[in-house]
């Protein structure tokens, strides 16, 4: 990058002018270096742009400091070249004057701080330099039943060549075997013939499709646009190449044999769901055990499932597929009846109306009970128990048929695995290792589809009960494999008109992908972000810490433990940056250095009784929240200065040090929820702060320094009314612990 020249431009609107002395903040940033300062009523008006504009064209500015409002609005005003100008946003309105009072000296003290933050992170910021390559475009797309034909489809259709693997020797999957299926337009009354074989056909039609039948993955290695899987077709090995990758295995019946209170495998006329659905395709409903005319059917809905012993989730398709079954017993025979015992009845959406035809069929009978038991009757019926909630009493119900809805599991559950007893994280077994840094305990992923060639396993790191993992609100294809996206039941249950729009929106993600990766640009969340961590490995000590903790397998390493990069896989929230000790992980405009600089250039006043504290907040929830109480005027002390990161995964120990010998008296970390049912956008990057902090305090009471002057909140975008007391909180419990006693040295 040329020479940098630096220009401050502040706004005098919103408040600000009124509520701050703006020349000493123009003094502020002039002592820190800012070459060019300006100041305008409307910077984010035309003019005001265009005095910025004029600035970069006839005095060089190529460093660009915006203080006004928060970096989220006036996005598209504030806009300039990325590879050729840094642009520092700080915020004076929603973090300053619209919650503190105006004119004081605190406020102002305040305001200076931020100019000064704001012109050192420019300062320590370069352009980045986007890695362009040519890409492969192709997609993968692992299963041939209805999401995967969708999602091959609809990539198709996109302009995008796909390659379709199908483990079974024909395409359809579950939908295949379908007698009919539940209505999927208006009036949502009628059962339909499926039209899987359309789909099927319109496949195999179609030139920028490639299929594979009796196929499954033996591996696949590299990263968005440059992966390389290895088939096994049909017992023959073959190569191919994509860019992206769309997992559409769906999903497994739960096994019933598991069950043993519900009478499956030891009474023959106990059969399940998918059993029922086989037995109705091949015509008259008869009884499994003798062929006789199955004249009354019991469906037991939630058989094993909202059970923290079986399946402790809801399936959700299941009411409406036992619905779908009991039409099937009244076409079969207009004399028989089908009874449905449930203990809520759940079809959402327009499916209401299928429910309603349903009941207004005099041969269905649907009662709200709780299964008691099974028995076999002499002639081969079951006696089925229910303690019926509506009437009140324990009724017995004489029936040809029982049929139970199992439930749905991921595909991706290998056999055996209990969806209640899973490893964290991976599908696999805990196995001892002797490693450099002694005997540890790790998973041993068990494969099942993918056989990913990365460091942190073959498989796909999964949610609860093995589902995939991502982020379920903002992100709901993306894995934690960037290229890699879930749709249909393999992510969680879902019939095969939702299947069919979530292939779609799988199909649309993955061109995403690979037209970002195209131009060196992260996908999700910092969309368009263009920058790469920067390793320098002739500093490195194979601690592998950064390896382990990315929570995106971005890092594989070497015989030696050294880390080899696949740049394409990251998501640039920076924490391998805060992992690493040696400090030899950093972004061009995003680093060790210039968090610990911006530490250095504050203020503090030793003389105030009143303690300073640094607030590292994570771009996601942390800051919105505090835009929130902003925009809201609640007020909150004033001794705070917040810088913001990525992700608090990016925290490095050693800013710790630095803000400490600096003489802040503590610093707060402001994060997203972590856990089970986290809210990080990055996965785990709050929870892998929250780890180094338990180190860190450690070394703090060893020290004989209160580990209490670090501490870390989990906070929800929505959470924003809590800022105040949490805040005034942490400033209280400092005053209990008195000054840092680095203060003035």
């Amino acid at each position: 990058m040329s020479e940098s020249k630096l220009g401050l431009y502040i706004c005098t609107d919103c408040g600000i002018g009124d509520s701050l002395n703006v020349e000493d903040l123009q003094n502020a940033g002039k002592a820190k270096g800012a070459a060019v300062i300006k100041t305008n009523p409307f910077l984010c008006s035309q003019e005001g742009v265009q005095v910025i504009k004029d600035d970069i064209n006839n005095e060089g500015v190529n460093k660009i400091v915006i203080a006004a409002c928060s970096q989220r609005v006036n996005t598209d005003a504030f806009e300039f070249d990325p590879l050729k100008y840094v642009v520092e946003r700080v915020n004076l309105r929603e973090h300053v004057v619209w919650c503190q009072p105006p004119n004081t000296d605190e406020t102002q003290a305040m305001g200076e701080d931020y100019i000064r933050l704001g012109v050192v992170r420019a300062m320590k910021s370069e352009c980045p330099v986007p890695k362009i390559t040519d890409i492969n475009r192709d997609i993968l797309v692992v299963g041939g039943g209805v999401t995967g034909l969708t999602a091959a489809l609809e990539a198709a259709k996109a302009g995008s060549k796909v390659i379709l693997t199908e483990k079974q020797a024909e395409l359809g999957g579950w939908a295949r075997k379908m007698h009919k299926v539940t209505p999927t337009k208006p009036p949502f009354t009628e059962l339909e013939k499926p039209v899987i074989g359309n789909k099927i056909d319109e496949v195999n039609a179609n030139d920028n499709i490639k299929v594979y039948t009796g196929t499954t993955i033996k591996s696949i290695a590299g990263e968005p646009g440059m992966y390389k899987a290895t088939l096994d077709v049909n017992g023959s090995e073959e190569t191919v190449e994509m860019g992206a990758v769309i997992l559409a295995t769906g999903w497994q019946p739960y096994d019933a044999a598991k069950l043993d209170n519900y009478g499956y495998g030891k009474i023959k006329n106990v059969i399940t769901n998918v059993e029922m659905e086989e037995l109705a395709a091949k015509g008259k409903l008869v009884r499994p055990s003798d062929g006789k005319d199955a004249k009354s059917v019991v469906f037991i809905q939630c058989a094993g499932q909202r059970d923290d012993k079986h399946v402790p989730y809801c399936s959700s398709v299941c009411c409406n597929v036992s619905l779908k079954q009991a039409m099937y017993v009244r076409e079969s025979n207009p004399d028989a009846g089908a009874y449905i015992i449930y203990k809520d009845m759940r079809t959402p959406g327009l499916y209401e109306n299928f429910y309603k035809a349903a009941q207004d069929d005099e041969g269905i009978f649907l009662a709200k009970g709780e299964f008691l038991g099974v028995e076999e009757a002499g002639d081969g019926s079951v006696l089925v128990e229910v303690d019926n909630q509506l009437l009140g009493k324990k009724v017995k119900i004489q029936a040809d048929i029982v049929v139970l809805a199992t439930g749905m599991v991921t595909s991706l559950m290998p056999e055996g695995f209990d969806v209640n007893n899973l490893t964290p994280e991976y599908v696999g077994n805990i196995v001892r290792k002797e490693t450099q840094d002694g005997v540890i305990e790790e998973i041993e992923a068990v494969p099942t589809t993918l056989n990913l060639a990365y460091r942190q396993g073959p498989e796909m790191p999964h949610l609860n009960y093995g589902f995939p993992d991502s982020h379920f609100i903002c992100f709901p294809y993306e894995t934690r494999r960037t290229g890699i996206y879930a749709a249909g039941a393999v992510r969680h249950p879902m019939d095969s008109v939702q299947s069919a729009a979530d292939a779609a929106g799988a199909a649309l993600k993955a061109i995403q992908c690979l037209e970002l990766t195209a131009q060196g640009k992260a996908v999700h969340p910092r969309s368009g972000d263009q920058t790469f961590p920067e390793f320098r490995l002739e500093s490195c000590t194979q601690c592998r810490r950064c390896t382990v903790e990315c929570p995106f397998g971005v890092l594989d390493e070497d015989e030696k433990g050294t880390p080899k990069e696949h740049p394409y896989r990251c998501r640039r929230c920076g924490t391998c940056m805060g992992a690493c000790p040696q400090r030899i992980i950093n972004f061009k405009n995003y680093s060790i250095d210039m968090i610990s600089s911006m530490m250095k250039s504050v203020e503090i006043d030793d003389e105030s009784e009143e303690p300073f504290i640094i607030g590292l907040i994570c771009e996601n929830d942390a800051y919105p929240a505090l835009d929130m109480a902003g925009q809201n005027r609640i007020q909150y002390s004033p001794n705070f200065r917040f810088i913001t990161l990525r992700c608090l995964g990016g925290t490095n120990l050693v800013w710790v040090a630095d803000a400490l010998s600096k003489g802040v008296d503590g610093i707060l970390l402001i994060g997203c929820k972590y856990g089970d049912d986290y809210q990080c956008h990055f996965v785990k990057g709050s929870q892998m702060a929250n780890e180094r902090l338990g180190k860190v305090q450690e070394t703090l009471d060893r020290l004989m320094l209160e580990s209490d002057r670090i501490q870390q909140v989990q906070l929800g975008i929505n959470e924003w009314d809590k800022l105040p007391e949490i805040l005034n909180e942490f400033s209280d419990e400092l005053k209990d612990l008195g000054p840092n006693p680095y203060k003035g040295f």
